[in-house]
């Protein structure tokens, strides 16, 4: 397939290459085909694209800027580093972008109640955004040791009357969040809509995520043109699941000259459970209803992770990932938590922009690729989102290694 035809994928399977799909049984299959068809509907909907963008404008606060790094491009001493900042819209991330769209179809298909796991927390505040704006209820799932570390992001999804179930089977992180969210959606699928939280999931789910957080890369484009008078030659983005990377990539796809880098969590260490590197280490195999680059064991099962970013902890990855890092259009990458936690404190301090751990990990690849490259060459970072929800466990647990009592 030439990169031409990048745009045009899934297929009206979903799948991308042999990746994505749905695997489910029949009654939920019947469900997620309504939700298609309702989707591929308001996809092509006036109405429904001038709600969403007026929202994204007025709500959000879209365009979300784009922000010359002089400081940190000038410590690298390379390659120029520019940011997304996706981490100045409303509710501090990228997600409220999908979010909004999830919970406008929703509304539109006449549920009552939108239902998501979260790992960061900051899909979680995004949906009960959402959803109080638009007035369902909302149940949000996470797991009980991202509750401890994301405690901030706990208290807003409340504030915002959202109810947060807590996990507590396996290792209480964001795969243990799906699995139980899917399995309280599958007990009733008529009156909930299950707001995936990523470019994963079973067909539509990727492929619509995809579609709402290209606005992303839509408007990077343009306004980096408009900036610099060209386009970037080197594009970075942290890759959990895979939504705010997908996001920026996608308008730059049939660039063939402009180098794509995702960068993953390498954690502790590459021994299995220290490590979320889906792309990097995994296989292909089916979770949570699709087909991806899986973290898994000699029977296929997934693979216990870790990452310093909760965001970033999980054993599956979006299907268009996988299949783009087969076609070879993107570079996948590692980053392991000393160098993530050193671009938290080094961007805080050089830039005065706190970022999201999982952010972090763009932005350590980002000044190391930086050395690598000639000073008029330039990288764009999806700065995908901010570090307020993380700044009590950091400091906790690293401190004192950086000056903080």
């Amino acid at each position: 397939m030439s990169t031409a035809e990048l745009v045009h994928i899934p297929n009206k399977e979903g799948y991308f290459g042999e990746y994505g799909g749905s695997f489910l049984p029949p009654e939920l299959q019947k469900i997620m085909a309504e939700i298609t068809e309702e989707y591929n509907a308001i996809h092509e909907s006036a109405e429904f694209q001038d709600e969403l963008k007026d929202l994204y404008q007025h709500y959000v606060g879209r365009p979300s800027p784009i922000f010359h790094a002089k400081s940190l491009s000038k410590e690298a001493g390379g390659a120029q580093i520019y940011f997304k900042r996706e981490d100045l819209n409303h509710t501090g991330a990228h997600k409220i972008n999908h979010c909004l769209g999830e919970a406008l179809l929703a509304k539109k298909m006449g549920k009552k109640k939108v239902i998501a796991e979260t790992g960061a927390g900051q899909h979680g505040v995004a949906l009960a955004t959402a959803a109080a704006l638009l007035g369902l209820e909302c149940d949000i799932y996470m797991g009980e040791v991202d509750i401890v570390k994301e405690h901030p992001n706990v208290i807003r999804m409340q504030i915002l009357g959202a109810r947060v179930i807590p996990v507590s089977s396996g290792l209480k992180t964001l795969k243990e969040a799906v699995d139980e969210a899917f399995t309280a959606y599958v007990q009733d699928p008529v009156s909930q809509f299950y707001a995936i939280g990523s470019v994963v999931g079973p067909h539509p789910f990727p492929m619509m995520v995809r579609d709402f957080q290209s606005v992303v890369g839509i408007e990077a484009r343009q306004q980096f043109q408009e900036m610099t008078g060209k386009l970037p030659e080197h594009l970075v983005a942290c890759v959990g699941g895979g939504s705010n990377a997908i996001g920026l990539f996608t308008a730059f796809l049939e660039d063939e000259d402009i180098k794509i880098y995702g960068v993953e969590p390498a954690g502790l260490s590459f021994k299995d459970g220290e490590h979320a590197a889906t792309l990097t280490l995994g296989k292909p195999g089916v979770i949570h209803g699709f087909r991806c680059y899986l973290l898994q064991d000699n029977e296929g099962n997934p693979l216990p992770v870790y990452s310093v970013a909760s965001g970033l902890d999980y054993p599956g990855v979006g299907p268009e990932h996988s299949y783009l890092k087969d076609i070879g259009r993107i570079q996948y990458e590692t980053i392991n938590d000393k160098e993530a936690i050193d671009a938290f404190f080094k961007l805080s301090r050089v830039e005065g922009i706190i970022p999201a751990l999982e952010s972090a990990h763009a932005v350590a690849y980002a000044v190391k690729l930086a050395k690598t490259l000639p000073k008029n060459e330039s990288i764009l970072v999806n700065l995908s989102g901010r570090g307020d929800k993380d700044i009590d466990y950091v400091t906790d647990k690293y401190g004192k290694n950086y000056g903080i009592e």
